[in-house]
């Protein structure tokens, strides 16, 4: 009996189909369908044993390999959007934080056409508040939802564009972030007030108004945006172009950090604030 070339293809479902599996592996690859390569031998025996039509065997295969190119497109964009880990909807205390309506978050997250659009969302409030934990896990629910997020730290990307203009390449750099839908711009007020920091920032947000979203985290309202941006003007403008279309949240909370801090100084023997894994667990 001759052997079979391909060894994720079982040898009794080429003879009984009388499918030379070697050639229908080169042709899949040339295809470009890795899924299906893989998987139509199971398939095939499935369908012989339930009697498939033609047509049930070939839309269960390409919606498996249409599966697999969601998983696998996800999990590049997950990559490149360098999220913070363990940061998602599910984690975020929403109870915590009243001033945030979880249902209006979900809706942000099903995309809407709000990033069709370029609108923004800000996020304001002190440090410690859940801003970062809130924005990393509405780019991830994004990114679920088959958007293109990039999460940063305000001053991690400024630094980069003022190498790109240094090397006279900042219009191609500022281009080449119009390919995620939504930029979240973690921790703004930490920005240093400098002329050369502040102008890459700015040129950012005028090139991104009205055609791609972010997502600004800030522990200073506007009013002490002046502190950001050296010149007035440039204050003024940068506020007007990201308002203009944009939802924004206040989390006017205190610090988690600071509340955990004050609960681990209290020491054993003190009852918890919170139900947490360790102490609902029984002794």
């Amino acid at each position: 009996m001759k052997t079979n070339s391909a060894p994720s293809t079982p040898p009794a479902a080429s003879l009984r189909t009388g499918i030379d599996a070697a050639r229908l592996s080169l042709l899949l690859n040339e295809l470009r369908l890795p899924a299906i390569k893989v998987m139509w031998p199971q398939f095939a025996e499935e369908a012989d044993k339930e009697g498939w039509p033609a047509a049930r065997f070939l839309a269960a295969i390409i919606e498996h390999e249409l599966a697999e190119r969601d998983r696998r497109r996800i999990e590049r964009h997950l990559t490149e959007a360098r999220l913070l880990p363990g940061k998602t909807l599910d984690t975020f205390a929403f109870d915590a934080v009243p001033m945030i309506s979880k249902a209006q978050i979900m809706a942000i997250t099903a995309g809407d056409s709000w990033l069709e659009k370029g609108a923004n969302l800000l996020l304001f409030g002190p440090p410690g508040g859940g801003k970062s934990h809130l924005a990393s896990a509405i780019g991830l629910a994004l990114v679920e939802n088959g958007w293109r997020v990039m999460f940063t730290r305000t001053t991690d990307l400024v630094q980069k564009l003022q190498v790109a203009r240094r090397e006279l390449g900042l219009e191609a750099a500022i281009n080449r972030l119009d390919r995620f839908h939504l930029l979240i711009l973690d921790d703004l007020a930490y920005v240093t007030k400098d002329q050369a920091e502040t102008s890459v920032l700015f040129e950012l947000i005028s090139a991104r108004y009205e055609r791609r979203s972010m997502l600004i985290t800030a522990n200073q309202p506007f009013g002490e945006w002046g502190k950001i941006f050296p010149d007035p003007a440039m204050t003024l403008a940068a506020v007007d172009r990201l308002v203009h279309h944009a939802t924004i949240f206040e989390l006017n909370v205190e610090s988690y950090r600071r509340r955990e801090a004050i609960e681990r100084k209290r020491g054993p023997g003190r009852p918890a604030s919170f139900a947490t894994p360790a102490n609902i667990a029984p002794d």
